[in-house]
């Protein structure tokens, strides 16, 4: 089994929260994560219909049978639980009793905040990072192959081809779970809208031309788009609000929850089609958004993510705040050879933004670490240990910790 950085996080808010709750995508580990976090605890599971039955039909007594704390698994299927679990626990407050997993939907997002606010300690956990893996030892590949694999946990713990995988994921998860959810009648319509999502990885998300090209009008296109955000099957990336220059692009960028899930869905079903694909570049971005947003929200951080462009067309990919103070500015190049434009945003970002500004990174598809001008050249692989100086505790992002991972 691969340890999840998270664990820690779920071990320090139960010592101050009475309801732990991990949400996230299906298949990202929740399940085994609250198991083997809490191996002595009692473990129900409310996709079991007897046991849901009793949920939905006496909370009451299902709860009273275990005062000192139960793992409840998938609660999303029997939301109105929470309602009664609020007051089992103000009855009795005792830290860390109570560990519920769900998929994260619109309303156990809402049922959550509404019935356990100040109760419950949240982490949103998503597919393995790169870093669990290397820390558990296992091979990642080269990149093309990362690329194409993606980080999902089953495909690392079962004897799964990718493509298998991913195809039965977007069946089963995207095609009818999400589906239901958004009472989607055309089918063929929502398949292209996904589809055309993941063409869009990394760009300025433009829905009039999203909904065009679906054959969908611009209020459907929103919906559809709130529940994969909602369902964290994609993440909108929010330009950064400071005002350093008035003619700032305002729109939000689209990534995906996995590379390997995106490269799927834009028909790439091998690594030697990928290393030749048009989204390759896109991808990597991808996967070097996910890196940093995995490290933050399994540490217990907020994301704190955003990217900076001006109407000329520089931009920084990615801005990581630092307490609150500092942005940090990352960017993302998937080829092995550096170009001398490639820093042009760096240096626009660091003129306008002064002190508030921390040393800039460009993190690329190759191997070799070093320093150019003030600039961090950051290969791939290297991007966890990076990260983990950045985001561990007494590290620069060091304070309270945030349990609102919304």
């Amino acid at each position: 089994m691969i340890p999840r950085l998270a664990a820690s996080t779920l071990l320090r808010l139960a010592k101050g929260f009475p309801v732990l709750a991990i949400t996230g995508p299906r298949q990202t580990g929740k399940t085994t994560l609250a198991r083997t976090t809490f191996p002595d605890k009692p473990y129900l599971s409310l996709e079991d219909p007897d046991i849901r039955a009793l949920a939905a039909e006496d909370p009451r007594g299902l709860l009273s049978r275990y005062p000192t704390g139960v793992i409840l698994d998938e609660v999303q299927r029997v939301p109105e639980i929470l309602s009664y679990l609020q007051t089992q626990v103000d009855a009795y407050p005792q830290p860390g009793a109570f560990v519920l997993t769900g998929s994260q939907q619109l309303d156990l997002s809402s049922a959550l905040t509404q019935s356990l606010a100040g109760r419950v300690g949240l982490v949103n956990l998503l597919p393995f990072s790169l870093g669990e893996l290397q820390s558990a030892g296992r091979p990642q590949g080269d990149l093309d192959s990362l690329l194409w694999r993606g980080l999902y946990p089953p495909l690392y713990d079962r004897d799964l081809a990718p493509g298998d995988w991913h195809a039965a994921y977007v069946s089963t998860f995207v095609e009818r779970d999400l589906r239901q959810i958004l009472a989607v009648r055309d089918l063929s319509a929502f398949q292209r809208f996904v589809r055309m999502c993941a063409a869009r990885i990394g760009q300025l998300l433009n829905m009039s031309s999203l909904a065009t090209d679906c054959g969908i009008n611009h209020h459907t296109a929103g919906a559809w788009l709130s529940v994969l955000e909602a369902s964290h099957l994609v993440f909108l990336l929010r330009p950064h609000h400071r005002n350093f220059n008035k003619r700032l692009v305002k729109t939000p960028k689209l990534y995906f929850n996995d590379p390997g899930l995106a490269a799927w869905l834009l028909g790439i079903r091998d690594t030697a089609q990928m290393a030749f694909h048009p989204s390759r570049g896109a991808l990597f971005e991808n996967l070097v958004f996910l890196e940093c947003l995995k490290d933050r929200l399994h540490r217990g951080l907020p994301a704190d993510l955003h990217f900076w462009r001006d109407s000329a067309g520089l931009e920084v990919d990615l801005l990581c705040e630092q307490s609150g103070l500092l942005l940090h500015p990352i960017e993302i190049k998937s080829g092995q050879t550096l170009a001398s434009d490639f820093f042009n945003g760096l240096r626009r970002w660091g003129l306008l933004s002064g002190d508030s500004a921390a040393e800039p990174w460009l993190v690329y598809g190759g191997d070799k670490a070093f320093r150019q001008g003030t600039v961090d050249i950051i290969p791939w692989r290297d991007l966890p240990h990076r990260l983990q100086a950045l985001n561990q505790p007494g590290g620069p992002n060091a304070g309270g910790p945030s349990v609102d991972l919304q």
